[in-house]
């Protein structure tokens, strides 16, 4: 099982992940009117491979983004 990957972020509207296929720096929207806690599906634009995609905002409303494989 491949380890998580995380990035945080201070921006409110977006950040990014690396997809664990290819490699690349993906930057995704955040919306935190959806919740503290955010899980999706997204597939890389890049190389199409799904990714899990997870969100968590912290108290003082930083992101942390972190993705795995599907």
């Amino acid at each position: 099982m491949k380890k998580r990957r995380k990035r945080e972020s201070k921006a409110a509207d977006e950040a990014s992940y690396v997809c664990d296929s290819c490699g690349e720096t993906i930057v995704v929207p955040l919306d935190p009117s959806a919740g503290e806690h955010q899980s999706y599906v997204e597939d890389c634009p890049v190389c199409c491979s799904p990714n899990e995609i997870s969100v968590d905002y912290d108290e003082d409303g930083s992101a942390r983004v972190s993705s795995r494989p599907e």
